[in-house]
């Protein structure tokens, strides 16, 4: 492993990247079972299939970009983000 990847996002109501710029690693992307509601995650590639994420959900993904990955919710909410670059 090259970097380490050790986020927190606070969640918006407006669709925000992972990444603000590309970023390639395998990760764990999960949310807090103590989020208020579910978190919305989809693609810049299919903008129209969103994903719900609910509390205490998890996803292994192997070798993405994060900064192709889009998240929104409601304010206040947290999804985190665990892994590394290779």
């Amino acid at each position: 492993m090259h970097n380490v990847i050790l986020r927190t996002v606070t969640v918006t109501d407006q669709w925000q990247p992972l990444s603000a710029t590309p970023l390639i690693g395998s990760v764990t992307i999960s949310t807090p079972p103590t989020n208020a509601a579910t978190v919305l995650m989809r693609s810049i590639d299919d903008p129209d299939s969103e994903v719900f994420m609910v509390n205490g959900e998890w996803h292994d993904f192997q070798r993405i970009d994060l900064s192709t990955l889009q998240i929104k919710g409601t304010p206040g909410d947290k999804l985190t983000v665990i892994g590394g670059t290779w």
